[in-house]
C-alpha cells in the first residue's frame, strides 16, 4: 500500500506495533488430563514463585480434550503444553502434523495407579479380581461358556457375580470417554479382565477387533455413572454415597487416605511400591507434551520443562511425590529429563 505522507507511514507502523503487542502472551498455557493437573499445577506454582516468569495457566480438560486443543494449530491463541494420563494416539499425532504442529516433545513423568475407591466406613476394602470387575461393568457378557452370543449385563449387585463380593448394588462413578483415565481403565481393567474368561481369550486370538469391541464397552444402565473430568468431584461424591465406588487416579486416593480406601485388585493393594514395580494390575504412565514451535514465542516454556524435570520436582524425594506421583526409575528419569530439557522432538507417531 502506498503511503502519501510521513504521518501516514508513522501511523501504519504504530498500528502494526500495537497489533504485535496484542498478540504477545507472557503466560504458558497448559491443558489436558485431570490426573496430571495437580502435578502440573504444583510445578506451575513453584515455577512462578522462583523464576522471573509468570505463573502458567493450567486447565483441566481431560486427556482427549487436551489433545484436540493442542493439535489444533500453532500460534499464540493455541496451548503450549498438554498433559495426558495416557500416551498420545497415532491419530492424534497425525492430526497435529496435519495442522502444522510438527515439533512435539513427549515427556513421560512417572506412574499412576487407577483405583476402585470407596468411602472408608470402617469395613475392610473390597477384594475383587479384574475378571469380576469386568463382569460388573461390561455392557454385555457371554451368554454361555463358548462366547457364541452375548446378553445385556444381568448383574445388579456385586454378590450376583460372586457370593464373596458385597451384597450392595453395583454403582460406580467414573471418568467420561474423553478422559485418559477412562482410556487406561478400559485397556488395563476391562480388556484385562475380559481375558480372564477362557472363551474371551480365545476370541481375542481369533477376532481381535470383535474382542476389543465387546471387552471395552461399559454398561449404560446406571450402574456406571460418568462423573466428569474432575477426579476431586468423584472423591467428594463417594464421601456422600457410602455404598458406591469410584474410578480415579492413585494420587487422589493418596491425598484422601483419611476418608477413602482402595479395593484390593487381583490380590494387590493400590500402594506406591506396587504401582512403581508394576505388580498392581491397573497402573499406567503419565505424560505431558510440549509444542516446541512455541519455545521462541512464549517466555519461559523451556524453563518450565526444566523445572518439571528437576530432581526437586519429579525426583524420588521431590515435591511431586508428596502429591502422589510415582517417579520413574533413576536411569529412565535421567534419560527422559535430558531429552525433555533439550526439547527433543518425536520423529514418528506413537505405537
Amino acid at each position: 500500500m502506498k503511503l502519501s505522507t510521513p504521518i501516514a507511514a508513522i501511523a501504519a507502523i504504530l498500528a502494526l506495533g500495537a497489533g504485535a503487542q496484542a498478540q504477545q502472551r507472557d503466560q504458558i498455557r497448559i491443558v489436558g488430563s485431570s490426573t496430571v493437573f495437580p502435578f502440573s499445577t504444583a510445578v506451575a506454582e513453584s515455577f512462578g514463585a522462583k523464576t522471573r516468569f509468570s505463573t502458567p495457566v493450567v486447565e483441566s480438560t481431560g486427556s482427549g480434550g487436551g489433545f484436540r486443543l493442542f493439535c489444533a494449530g500453532v500460534g499464540l491463541d493455541q496451548p503450549d503444553i498438554t498433559n495426558s494420563s495416557r500416551r498420545m494416539h497415532a491419530s492424534e499425532y497425525e492430526r497435529c502434523q496435519n495442522n502444522g504442529v510438527r515439533e512435539i516433545t513427549e515427556v513421560r513423568i512417572g506412574f499412576d495407579g487407577i483405583v476402585l475407591g470407596a468411602a472408608d466406613n470402617g469395613n475392610p476394602p473390597m477384594e475383587i479380581t479384574l475378571t469380576q470387575l469386568w463382569l460388573a461393568l461390561a455392557a454385555e457378557v457371554p451368554a454361555d461358556e463358548s462366547c457364541s452370543s452375548f446378553v445385556a449385563n444381568p448383574y445388579s449387585r456385586w454378590s450376583d457375580i460372586d457370593p464373596s463380593l458385597p451384597g450392595q448394588r453395583i454403582e460406580v462413578f467414573g471418568p467420561p470417554p474423553t478422559s485418559g483415565t477412562r482410556d487406561a481403565f478400559v485397556e488395563l481393567a476391562m480388556q484385562g479382565g475380559a481375558e480372564g474368561i477362557a472363551c474371551m481369550a480365545e476370541l481375542k486370538d481369533s477376532d481381535g477387533d470383535r474382542f476389543e469391541g465387546i471387552a471395552s464397552r461399559i454398561r449404560e444402565d446406571g450402574s456406571w455413572v460418568d462423573a466428569g473430568e474432575n477426579d476431586n468431584a468423584i472423591v467428594q461424591t463417594l464421601t456422600n454415597t457410602p455404598d458406591a465406588f469410584g474410578v480415579f487416579g492413585f494420587s487422589f486416593l493418596d491425598q484422601n487416605s483419611d476418608r477413602l480406601h482402595g479395593a484390593i485388585v487381583n490380590g494387590m493393594t493400590p500402594e506406591f511400591e506396587d504401582i512403581a514395580d508394576g505388580t498392581y494390575p491397573i497402573s499406567r504412565s503419565l505424560y505431558f507434551y510440549v509444542k516446541n514451535q512455541h519455545a521462541d514465542l512464549v517466555p519461559g516454556l523451556a524453563e518450565y520443562v526444566a523445572e518439571f524435570t528437576s530432581d526437586d520436582a519429579w525426583g524420588e524425594y521431590g515435591y511431586l511425590t508428596d502429591r502422589g506421583l510415582i517417579p520413574l526409575p533413576d536411569g529412565e528419569r535421567e534419560a527422559m529429563g535430558e531429552a525433555a530439557r533439550s526439547l527433543t522432538a518425536m520423529t514418528q507417531a506413537p505405537e
